[in-house]
């Protein structure tokens, strides 16, 4: 059944590439489309600078691939990941996010190796992702192909059954059939509206993330090396009214990714300023180290990402499928923050699962089924999980913004939980660390380590010493609060205040 099906898979960005390298291994001829040229260079550092992906507007944004998706591609294709290597990405172990009380202490275990990010410019990434789906004998891609419409049929049940695309490529129009369809546009993608319009009963929720994203590429000068995570701050960090990160990349090469809710729309204003976003970074203890004039050089403008909403679309309601034949992941189906990285894993799963359902039955229906078990199961509680944390992100954001706001007793302590409980928890106890780093890269559920009866009382147990015992656990301060910075910044830290009666009254209940 598998070898004889044909895949058509519309878009060759990282979701496409992982559906790719998924499906392969089991025979089918899948044929990748995407509306870009070929690329045009071998170089890293020339792909950066002049690779235009019309249809991924984030490509220059910060990027890192979780554990997840490192443990598939290691199982499925490890020679991709020594590919990756051998173009300079980056491989984070799990002893990197130990502190220096918890390395002291470390004994490394197997599993440990597990627990392991892949960072690196997003270019990079795509290009060897790309260059070794080409190498897979029963993979095609056809650059330069603009998908216009899906070809579709209505049946007398009224789902939707899509048996192909009609496109144009080098200025002909082309029309191409398969047995299956696998929709990887994104957020942009225009395929997934016309099945709404033609009637396809899809359910879907969205909730905008509250946030905008701004990311500023920097190189390290000859001879610098990174600097020593335990002799400064955390490079990452959340001050309320801004977060921010060091993305190390390939090759000598790092991001910086702040990341500024919608109401600071002052700070927001003035942030495309390359020499804004550069002092930002000087103010900030954990990132000085990394963009200071000894250490690195700017090696890019300030790229700007807005409209992040997280979204949730459901193919399947009350156990009758809308489409048949078409299958949507990655961004197209399901859209996170990427703050949290998820969303090339989700991706990825989704295609893990895709293939699985695939081989499990060749029934049309049944497959549309299953997949939707499958997601709900494998990603809805990591999407809900952040969901929630995006919410409780946004109200912090608008209380920073109101003068004089106190919050009630159970947030104080909610927070007190999380801050002098949670925090300092992972940060003392190694084995705490590992347990809740498997929630975070998508290996267990995101919620079951703090649930393990153990894991909790070890949490209680350091929340209940209390910050004077805890005091060597407490890292340094992430940086000034916001009317320090934005005084040195020169910009007008009144500009935003919330004073609105109503608006008080509302944050208060």
């Amino acid at each position: 059944m598998s070898k004889s099906e044909t895949v058509i898979v519309i878009g060759a960005g990282i979701a496409g590439l992982c559906t790719a390298l998924m499906l392969a291994p089991s025979g089918r001829a899948i044929t990748l489309l995407e509306r870009d040229g070929p690329i045009e260079s071998q170089d890293p550092d020339q792909l950066f600078r002049d690779w235009r992906r019309t249809g991924v507007g984030h490509v220059r944004q910060s990027h890192a691939f979780l554990a997840r998706l490192r443990t598939i591609m290691k199982a499925e294709h490890p020679k991709l990941l020594d590919q990756l290597k051998a173009l300079g990405v980056r491989e984070l172990t799990f002893d990197n996010m130990l502190t220096p009380p918890q390395q002291a202490r470390y004994t490394a275990l197997p599993q440990d190796e597990e627990l392991t990010f892949i960072t690196s410019r997003r270019t990079t990434l795509e290009f060897a992702m790309r260059r070794y789906v080409e190498t897979l004998g029963n993979v095609t891609l056809r650059s330069g192909f603009l998908v216009k419409r899906l070809v579709t049929s209505k049946a007398a049940d009224g789902v939707i059954d899509v048996s192909g695309v009609t496109g144009e490529q080098d200025g002909a129009e082309v029309t191409l059939t398969a047995d299956i369809v696998v929709d990887t546009t994104g957020k942009s993608g225009f395929t997934f509206d016309q099945l709404v319009e033609e009637g396809a009963s899809v359910r879907e929720e969205k909730e905008d993330a509250g946030i905008l994203y701004f990311t500023k590429h920097y190189r390290l000068k000859p001879g610098q090396p990174e600097p020593d995570r335990n002799e400064h701050p955390p490079a990452s960090g959340d001050l309320g009214y801004l977060k921010y990160g060091v993305f190390p990349g390939d090759n000598g090469n790092f991001s910086i990714t702040i990341a500024l809710p919608e109401v600071e729309l002052e700070l927001r204003k003035s942030i495309l300023n390359p020499e804004i976003f550069h002092q930002i970074t000087l103010n900030l203890p954990g990132l000085h180290p990394w963009t200071n004039e000894t250490r690195s050089e700017p090696t890019s403008k300030v790229f700007g990402m807005g409209d992040l909403v997280s979204r949730w679309r459901d193919m399947v309601i009350d156990g009758k499928p809308a489409t048949r034949g078409y299958f949507a992941l990655g961004d197209t189906l399901i859209r996170t923050n990427p703050l949290y990285g998820r969303g090339c894993s989700f991706a990825a799963v989704g295609a893990q699962q895709l293939r699985r359902t695939l081989d499990e039955t060749a029934d049309p229906t049944q497959r549309a089924i299953l997949l939707h078990q499958r997601l709900a199961a494998e990603l809805r509680p990591f999407y809900l999980t952040q969901r929630r944390q995006d919410r409780s992100a946004i109200k912090r954001a608008r209380e920073t913004l109101t003068p004089g706001f106190k919050p009630k007793f159970k947030a104080r302590l909610m927070q007190s939980f999380v801050d002098d409980g949670i925090r300092i928890a992972v940060r003392s106890d190694v084995r705490l660390l590992r347990e809740a780093m498997r929630g975070f890269h998508m290996l267990e559920h995101p919620d079951k380590w703090l649930g393990k009866p153990n894991n909790l009382a070890t949490v209680l147990y350091y929340w209940a010493r209390g910050k004077k015992l805890n005091a060597a656990a407490y890292p340094p301060s992430a940086g000034p609060e916001r009317q320090e910075m934005m005084q040195a910044l020169k910009l007008d830290y009144k500009a935003d205040l919330i004073t609105a009666p109503e608006e008080e009254t509302r944050l208060a209940a």
